[in-house]
């Protein structure tokens, strides 16, 4: 139907009062009351509030309308117009996505967010060739080890069943000597009760979101990284807004981005509170589990660096600059 024609047969039917809305559909992999998923949908309704009710976004999330490795690809192709991912998922189709998972590379927020600035040109150049625009990022929380037995150094993770859900994950599990075994954020808290895995690394969100205190009494605050889950767009669907409405959507966008990431550094706190209060013994790891870790830190970013070539080298060289 023709879009003037629309709004004008819409005015007809439903007195002066009834517009043309677009609907969105946003869907996000974590559970409603998690950090990321509060600030989407805090940012979904600053959009229908700037635009008057123009665009209307409908956030799914707990996985409901699309899995995790689904979300980018039903963005770009237009199933979905928005979509939230936790880049480093998506190593293994670029290198890039997933510098923000190299371990000790960014270990505070400040270091994150320099990182980030390192990497944004050229994340913006690589997803506008798949279609897809960047709106904005939010870190969780520093990654640790979570694991069922106390441990002093690296040594003490050999063959321990370690849960893998990214190719970082999963290497950092293989240079430590643990057995890697893939599980999605969804299905963490039945694999930690059937035995299927005993320690994994991530943050203390995750750590609380998933009961692990229940199954893992062992939380070492390494600061490893913080990866970011970043929130995309499809390309043709923001070109076919009109210009207030795009202004509505980057400037939510922008505020989501800002707030995301003060969130993010409150809750560090707030979820290491949390564990404890559950149970979880918080430690912070020993020297040796530190230089050992670090050294797996500098093999992994060495390998990222052959693999990911001159972008990846100029990415960690103006990172290093700031």
């Amino acid at each position: 139907m023709n879009h003037k024609f629309g709004i004008a047969l819409a005015g007809l039917t439903l007195g002066a009062a009834a517009f043309a809305q677009t609907k969105w559909d946003l869907p996000t992999a974590y559970p409603a009351g998690n950090y990321h998923t509060e600030n989407i949908t805090q940012f979904a309704s600053d959009v229908e509030k700037a635009s008057a009710g123009k665009l209307k976004i409908t956030v799914h999330a707990n996985a409901a309308l699309f899995k995790a490795p689904e979300i980018k690809r039903a963005v770009q192709g237009g199933q979905a117009q928005l979509g939230e991912i936790l880049l480093v998922n998506y190593q293994n189709e670029w290198q890039m996505f997933g510098a923000d998972g190299i371990p000790f590379l960014a270990d505070s927020y400040d270091a994150a967010w320099k990182l980030y600035q390192a990497q944004k040109p050229a994340l913006e150049k690589k997803l506008a060739e798949q279609g897809l625009a960047l709106l904005y990022t939010v870190p969780w929380p520093p990654q640790g080890i979570y694991v069922k037995k106390p441990i002093s150094s690296a040594a003490d993770l050999k063959g321990v069943k370690w849960r893998a859900y990214s190719p970082a994950t999963a290497r950092v599990a293989e240079l430590v000597g643990a057995q890697p075994v893939t599980v999605q954020q969804a299905e963490l808290s039945q694999a930690m009760a059937t035995g299927v895995i005993e320690s994994y690394m991530s943050s203390g969100s995750t750590g609380y979101d998933t009961k692990t205190y229940e199954y893992i009494k062992n939380f070492y605050d390494t600061q490893a990284w913080l990866p970011k889950n970043a929130v995309l767009m499809n390309k043709k669907a923001f070109d076919a807004l009109d210009k207030p409405t795009q202004e509505a959507v980057l400037t939510a966008a922008a505020e989501a981005e800002k707030r995301g990431w003060d969130i993010s550094k409150k809750k560090t706190l707030e979820y290491i509170d949390l564990l404890k209060k559950n149970g979880m013994a918080i430690h912070v790891p020993s020297d040796q589990l530190k230089a050992d870790m670090k050294k797996v830190g500098d093999t992994m970013l060495k390998e990222w660096l052959e693999k990911a070539g001159p972008d990846g080298q100029a990415v960690v060289d103006a990172y290093k600059k700031m």
